[in-house]
């Protein structure tokens, strides 16, 4: 059989031969049908055409990539445990915080845009972002990685097109399913369908819920309707995020620089109002502002915050040729000054309106991105250049505006504020840990840009602070649809967590669990919501995103590639084994393991109940540990009791041989399986040992 034909790339575009242009009125099938330009769109289209089936991923653009491209911002979001580096006792963040597929386009990343000839961590050195490289590069990154598909034809890409219809199948006594869309393509009207046995909503507003009139929420939601306490009584639909189209340009020599132009209306229209913009960027140090703001080209300025591409090996040095991406939102210009805003668009909503009205608002803000580079060439720093090769636009201004909110689905599992946010978890390490994980993410506080609505919700002190969190697969199945699966930021969260759920790494998590989830309802002919609601699908879901590299589950010393990798995840979300501690993110692989900790593994494990109080201290165990419902039973025989009828303490260590005669009497048919990679001599068994035997225990009590 011959090989496909490679696809080829040029300025990140593929060439015209790797898209596919259906005629008017045609109809086209497929297995997955993923809609929408986001990131999450790109990366659930990637894992389902890695999975072999039929794919096509329907866009607005050529371009690919969503945050990381069409909306120029490739400076990458990420939290502190993604930027963690290897200690004696962790890993490196990249093989702990994120899967084995976004490394590799993080390393690709790297090695598309040495700095001297070398390949470094940061390539563009910006100071918010570890990872900052140009739109092209990352788009460039990610063709590659999708091109083997499209040249095979499992993965069919349909550009400039837009969803104008959700098409439904019900019948009596059953939820609508959706069955495919209705597209109409950007350029000439024509309109053409897609059907799918699954379609993932990945459009970076949520269209697909509007259009299909599913059940959703949109703004800010009343505390009728999360339970979350930090909102009002009432909800306000209009209290949305702001958006943002980031501007891309170049420090020149002096004297080099090319005047963007103001665009009509600038300094009579509100919203571009240039008493907001400012080119020096105040900021606080110790919790008090600094006497002076940092210049433009300050080595801790606006320019550098995003900086895409640098000249210099020394980060901090900014020079002639660098790129940044202007992209600078709501901040205070001093202690007592005024708030200020550089691009961030804050006079209306894109959500909840009329197509006109968004048409209308997306001008509007596209002008006001080019007002503020115009106040700033005029106001002191001449010396840019926007960069529209970099952009595909005329003007440095990106193709598409960076979305931070969009329509949300109303999911079987909603992500509320007291799952997410520091204040609920005292002393924990990690916030609510979902049985039903199929992702992580971690960003240090819930960032919300506010327009400028009345009434948005404050977060006072701590509760503005996330610690890391887990992704509900429950957040990814409507309450009533079928058919249906939601991602990017459609997915079940509020408007205050999306704040979280929204950044770069989780976008792309949230579209690696849509796309898998997706392969397994083909694989297995079941609606999503039967695998996400019933435990045996859950964990074989569970035990295919892992088997991926994919993390669901908030260790930072147990890495992605990591033999033991997925029995130690799957433990964990199970609730068996997990961390020593709580106040901490270590699952400590090789420490031994004592008598209490396998006893409360079985329990759980096996389903038994909790004993007495009084029998919890026969055995010598906390009371909030599980334990047995009789201490008559052969496992809590062997526990108390020691094989050989030696007593032992609960807390003294226990030996592989022991813990296979355990599982041997529990589950005889199972004990020599559980056991087939782990020996069952005498030496004292170690904590990554007991994931790897209990999850064989777990599989095959399941079925799995």
């Amino acid at each position: 059989m011959s090989q496909p034909t490679s696809i080829r790339q040029q300025n990140g575009i593929f060439e015209d031969r790797a898209f596919t242009r259906p005629a008017e009125g045609e109809v086209l099938s497929c297995s997955i049908l993923v809609v929408g330009g986001s990131t999450a769109a790109y990366s659930a289209a990637l894992v389902a055409a890695r999975a072999d089936l039929q794919v096509y991923l329907v866009q607005p653009t050529k371009i690919v990539g969503g945050q990381f491209t069409t909306q120029a911002l490739p400076a990458s979001d990420d939290g502190d445990l993604l930027r963690h580096r290897a200690t004696a006792t962790s890993v490196d963040g990249e093989r702990f915080a994120i899967s084995k597929l976004q490394r590799r386009f993080r390393v690709k990343q790297r090695s598309l845009q040495p700095v001297k000839g070398k390949s470094v961590a940061n390539p563009g050195g910006g100071w918010v972002s570890p990872l900052c490289t140009t739109p092209v590069v990352a788009a460039t990154a990610m063709n590659q990685a999708i091109a083997p598909y499209i040249a095979q034809g499992n993965l069919k890409l349909i550009p400039l097109a837009e969803p104008i219809e959700v098409l439904f199948e019900q019948t009596p006594g059953q939820r609508r399913r959706v069955t495919g869309v209705v597209f109409e393509d950007l350029r000439d009207g024509r309109t053409f369908t897609v059907k799918g046995q699954v379609v993932i909503e990945a459009t970076d507003l949520g269209d697909l819920l509007e259009l299909g009139n599913i059940e959703s929420r949109i703004g800010q939601e009343a505390r009728s309707e999360t339970g979350e306490q930090r909102l009002p009584e009432h909800p306000l639909p209009r209290c949305q995020q702001s958006f943002t189209f980031g501007v891309v340009v170049e420090r020149t020599a002096p004297g080099r620089g090319v005047p963007i132009g103001s665009p009509t209306g600038y300094g009579a229209q509100r919203w571009l109002n240039a008493q907001e913009f400012r080119g020096k960027f105040w900021a606080k140090s110790g919790g008090n502002w600094e006497p002076r703001p940092r210049d433009f080209f300050h080595s801790f300025g606006i320019f550098r915050y995003r900086r895409l591409l640098r000249m210099a090996e020394d980060e901090k040095t900014v020079s002639p040729g660098d790129v940044t991406v202007l992209n600078w939102g709501q901040h205070k210009d001093g202690h007592d000054g005024p708030m200020c805003c550089g691009n961030d668009y804050r006079v209306g909503v894109l959500v909840g309106v009329s197509r006109a009205d968004r048409k209308l608002h997306l001008q509007q803000a596209r002008d006001r991105a080019r007002a503020y580079v115009h106040f700033l060439q005029t106001n002191g720093v001449k010396d840019l250049k926007p960069r529209g090769d970099l952009t595909w636009t005329p003007d440095g201004i990106a193709l598409e505006p960076y979305i931070r909110e969009a329509r949300r689905g109303i999911a079987l599992t909603t992500i509320r504020h007291e799952d997410v946010g520091e204040p609920f978890f005292p002393g924990e390490a990690r916030a609510k840990c979902f049985s039903d994980s199929v992702g992580i993410g971690q960003y240090h506080y819930l960032d919300l840009h506010g327009n400028e609505e009345i009434g948005h919700v404050s977060l006072p002190g701590k509760n503005v602070y996330a610690l890391p969190f887990s992704l509900a697969a429950g957040a990814l199945v409507p309450i009533n649809v079928d058919g249906l699966i939601l991602s990017a930021k459609s997915i079940g969260t509020t408007h205050i967590t999306n704040a979280a759920y929204r950044m770069h790494p989780v976008e792309w998590a949230i579209g690696e669990a849509s796309g898998h989830l997706a392969a397994l309802s083909i694989w297995t002919n079941a609606q999503p919501r039967d695998i996400v609601t019933n435990e045996a699908p859950t964990r074989k879901l569970q035990g295919l995103l892992t088997r991926n590299g994919i993390p669901i589950f908030w260790f930072d010393d147990v890495a992605h590639d990591d033999p033991d990798f997925e029995a130690i995840q799957l433990l964990a979300v199970a609730g068996i084994v997990r961390s020593e501690n709580k106040d901490n993110l270590h699952f400590c692989p090789e420490r031994t393991v004592s008598r209490a900790v396998v006893a409360a593994a079985l329990v759980k494990l096996l389903g038994l109940e909790k004993v007495s109080p009084a029998a919890a201290s026969f055995i010598d165990l906390p009371t909030d540990h599980w334990s047995y419902s009789s201490v008559e039973t052969l496992v809590s025989k062997q526990i108390v009791s020691g094989v050989g009828n030696r007593r032992f303490a609960p807390d003294q260590a226990i030996t592989r041989q022991q813990l296979f005669f355990l599982v041997s009497k529990a589950m005889p048919a199972v004990g020599d399986r559980a056991f087939s990679a782990t020996p069952k001599d005498r030496q004292l068994l170690r904590r990554r040992e007991l994931s790897r035997v209990l999850y064989g225990v777990l599989r095959a009590k399941l079925g799995i």
